[in-house]
């Protein structure tokens, strides 16, 4: 356990300094909010300084689960680190524990900087559970994005993963409606993207109290699917 733990902090940390992780997730979701989200009008039925600010704080839960993680397993197992550590006590549950705890503690700065930029800066108001609330969702949602970070990682060497990570979160950054509302042919193929139903269920929150049933199936779909993607990748790395 305690191997677990330490490999779990130092992962933790190396995230927090990685100039990618800082960038994609943190500075470039909230430097987004601060120049449009200002607007004074209304998108799906709620103000669009709250509508922009939980897109992009569901941005940078994306982006900090996919863009850093996909890479940073890729090159540890290319360079060799993945055989080392099991060689070493670790225990093979202790690196796929330490990946998803990474994942989970690296979402949580890209949502409060732009929830606290959406409350000081941009005075949005809404209760306190709803908050709580919609900080938790995203928590959980961005589950699956590890997932499929997990997957990407051990499906593509260090040089491929970048440009398959790029293939795969602009398209489904822009379908989810994360850049700018969707309407049209757009919206009717975006719903059936995460990033969409994850937005959603946060303004669903902020204007009914309530989560539709459809977002979560879309959401929880996408989730089993990513999973089954990761482990078929993680057993077919393991073999060669």
């Amino acid at each position: 356990m305690n191997a677990t733990l330490t490999l779990t902090k130092l992962d933790v940390l190396r995230v927090m300094r990685n100039g990618r992780y800082l960038i994609f997730a943190i500075a470039m979701p909230a430097a987004l909010y601060l120049i449009i989200g200002k607007q004074s009008t209304q998108a799906d039925g709620v103000d669009f300084k709250a509508y922009y600010m939980l897109a992009m704080a569901t941005y940078g839960a994306f982006a900090g689960a996919l863009m850093n993680n996909s890479i940073r397993i890729a090159t540890e197992r290319k360079s060799g680190w993945t055989r080392q550590l099991r060689l070493t006590p670790l225990p093979g549950w202790g690196y796929v524990f330490a990946k998803v705890v990474t994942s989970l503690a690296t979402t949580i700065p890209s949502v409060l900087v732009v929830f606290g930029i959406g409350a000081f800066l941009n005075h949005v108001e809404m209760p306190a559970w709803k908050w709580v609330a919609n900080a938790v969702i995203l928590w959980l949602v961005s589950m699956t994005f590890v997932s499929l970070a997990v997957a990407i990682g051990y499906r593509f060497d260090p040089e491929t993963a970048q440009p398959a990570v790029m293939l795969t979160f602009f398209p489904m950054a822009i379908l989810g409606g994360l850049w700018f509302p969707l309407g049209g042919t757009l919206e009717k193929i975006g719903k059936w993207f995460p990033t969409y139903q994850a937005h959603k269920l946060g303004t669903d929150i902020l204007a009914t109290g309530k989560v539709s049933a459809m977002s979560i199936a879309v959401v929880a779909a996408w989730g089993v699917l990513f999973a089954l993607l990761a482990v078929a990748s993680y057993r077919s790395a393991k073999e060669q």
